[in-house]
């Protein structure tokens, strides 16, 4: 229909979600356009206040995080102010080359008990006005957040147009779904600020900053096992079940690991996610090292992932926040894309069934056949295939 080829740009695999967006798009051209004559950016005076926004989840923080190191390279001297959700405010935190952290909870982002008010959102916004930043960039291709930005008044807007709002930008680039959200990130940083390659991102990649605070809750629990033979992470948890290798097969990866490698078993997840590492344990052969570290504040986890061996994982916020802080990490992916969203960390093995529907992407909507049981692209990975990939890696084979 006319719509969807006047609106295809928009990568937004709702159909009426996609038609909101670009008729919101196409009312806010004349706006554009005039706001476009009134600021002109001053493209040769380098910035001094940089306003950065990355408000999503915990993984989409921590694949930016290498970008904006990149914005500390080529401007040693400005200000950087990183606005995110207040669930990932102390990661950010650890990011060292951040002047600032503010926090935003969206609405369309909010957590249970999370979100912020209109009126807060309009005071911060007000307060990034006053501050008279001369470069804000949006990483996350969504119209919501380019108007956020926006309103910060920064003289120069480097964002998306792919999930609209690129009236609100005065420099609007197109997303690459195809690359990976780090790779993005850093396109957005070349066109803003124009200096290196984005091809030799990875490994100029730099591990966070661990507070004091993590590495002493890590060594006062962890230390003692440590001495007796490797410690490898199980986090069975996924954030979503369509994404979620079953825990039965974590249970029987954990008890091979730990006979066959002499391993100290490291259970991680959030609180809710009790039950799947509860399950692990009563499977658990006698005899074996088991160490619970479930319920640990995203700090404390940092400072554990630093410490342990390798972590089995699914694709999930720990994956990210182990290849941040260096771990080495067998990641298990099913319907989303290891191109686009898995660790480019060296240490990183990736596994996935090669199946014609994957990867479908559909993570908050899955297909009819996937929903209520354990999709087939997470079905075919074998506890046999993981346990070979854990024990390369904790021989010490990239």
């Amino acid at each position: 229909m006319w719509a969807d080829s006047v609106f295809n740009y928009l990568k937004i695999p709702d159909r009426r979600e996609r038609w909101l967006v670009g008729s919101l798009d196409l009312a806010l051209k004349p706006i554009a356009g005039i706001r476009r004559i009134r600021e002109i950016p001053r493209q040769n005076v380098p910035p001094s206040r940089i306003l950065l926004l990355r408000l999503e989840r915990i993984g989409d923080m921590l694949m930016t995080v290498q970008a904006i190191q990149s914005i500390r390279r080529r401007a040693p001297e400005a200000h950087l102010r990183l606005v995110v959700g207040s669930w990932n405010a102390n990661l950010a935190e650890m990011v060292s080359e951040v002047d600032r952290v503010d926090t935003v909870d969206a609405p369309w982002l909010s957590r249970e008990g999370t979100c912020s008010s209109l009126r807060d959102i309009a005071q911060t916004t007000l307060g990034w006005s006053r501050e008279k930043f001369d470069l804000g960039i949006n990483f996350e291709p969504d119209i919501r957040t380019n108007g956020l930005l926006a309103t910060s008044g920064a003289t120069r807007r480097v964002g998306w147009t792919t999930g609209g709002g690129g009236a609100f930008l005065t420099d609007a680039l197109h997303y690459d779904s195809n690359s990976h959200v780090t790779l993005n990130a850093q396109r957005l940083v070349d066109h803003a600020l124009p200096a290196e390659s984005a091809s030799s991102i990875a490994a100029k990649q730099k591990p966070l900053t661990l507070p004091a605070s993590a590495k002493s809750f890590a060594a006062l629990h962890l230390a003692e096992h440590a001495r007796t033979g490797p410690l490898v992470g199980i986090n069975p948890g996924c954030g979503r079940s369509i994404k979620q290798w079953p825990t039965e097969r974590f249970a029987q990866l954990a008890a091979s690991v730990s006979r066959l490698e002499k391993a100290t078993i490291v259970l991680l997840g959030a609180e809710h996610e009790r039950p799947l590492t509860e399950a692990i344990k009563r499977s658990m052969p006698a005899g074996a090292n088991v160490v619970d570290m479930v319920g640990t504040s995203l700090i404390e986890l940092s400072g554990v992932l630093q410490r342990i061996s390798v972590l089995v994982t699914g694709d999930t916020g720990p994956m990210h926040l182990a290849a941040a802080v260096g771990t080495p990490t067998v990641a298990l992916f099913g319907p989303s894309d290891p191109k686009r969203y898995a660790p480019l960390h060296r240490n990183t093995r990736v596994i996935h069934t090669n199946l014609w529907c994957r990867p479908c992407g559909l993570i908050r909507r899955p297909p009819a056949r996937c929903q209520n049981r354990t999709p087939d692209c997470i079905e075919g990975i074998t506890v046999e295939r993981v346990l070979e990939e854990t024990r390369i890696l904790l021989n010490g084979q990239p």
